[in-house]
């Protein structure tokens, strides 16, 4: 099922990036719950994710356009993918995202980040609702502009990045090129100050 998305996938920037092997590189397993935020009406990540969590797993495809969530949807009901959950929401609105705080395995951000101006919010919107010792996988296009991608001024250099991050919330693992155009970051979230509870919550928003 997956592997026709495997083979047909163009996300403009995205389509360069090869979604099974930075899914592989962040750790996502079957049975994980993942979120992908501002997925694109393409679901460059989304169905590669939905392929590998499998049916026990959930896949959140989160992004403020509704016809990309359209989008998604009727591809996920002609592919028959019962585990992609679309979810409309502002990112940069810290508690906006119907998703249950501290439940997700693997959060990613890719090629973002950059033309967001509430960066602070959406750091602060991927912590709350990654489980302590969850992945964040950041990916954005390299500083150095280029005749594909973006202009400069929405490129962010991986010192900028780190900035945003901050130690305090998440803890770097690893930075790596991510291809020609783009670089990774790979980042677990820190242990926060009520993390040693264990909390079961169920959100009745959430878009099914």
């Amino acid at each position: 099922m997956g592997e026709g998305f495997r083979n047909n996938m163009h996300h403009g920037g995205t389509a360069l990036l090869d979604p099974f092997a930075l899914l592989e590189r962040a750790g996502l397993d079957q049975g994980f719950h993942v979120a992908d935020f501002g997925c694109g009406s393409l679901g460059h990540f989304i169905f590669p994710a939905a392929s590998i969590v499998g049916g026990s797993g959930r896949v959140y495809a989160v992004d403020i356009l509704k016809t990309a969530l359209d989008a998604i949807t009727r591809k996920a009901r002609q592919h028959q993918y019962f585990n992609i959950h679309p979810v409309w929401s502002d990112i940069e609105r810290v508690e906006a995202t119907r998703i249950p705080p501290r439940s997700l395995d693997l959060a990613l951000l890719v090629a973002s980040l950059g033309s967001l101006s509430n960066r602070e919010g959406v750091m602060q919107e991927v912590h709350r609702l990654l489980k302590p010792g969850g992945a964040f996988l950041i990916i954005e296009w390299k500083p150095e502009e280029r005749v594909l991608g973006p202009q400069q001024e929405y490129r962010i250099s991986l010192d900028e990045l780190r900035v945003h991050v901050g130690e305090d919330r998440f803890h770097e693992e690893e930075a790596f090129d991510a291809g020609d155009a783009h670089y990774g970051l790979l980042l677990r979230r820190a242990p926060g100050e009520f993390d040693s509870d264990v909390l079961h919550i169920s959100h009745p928003l959430i878009s099914h």
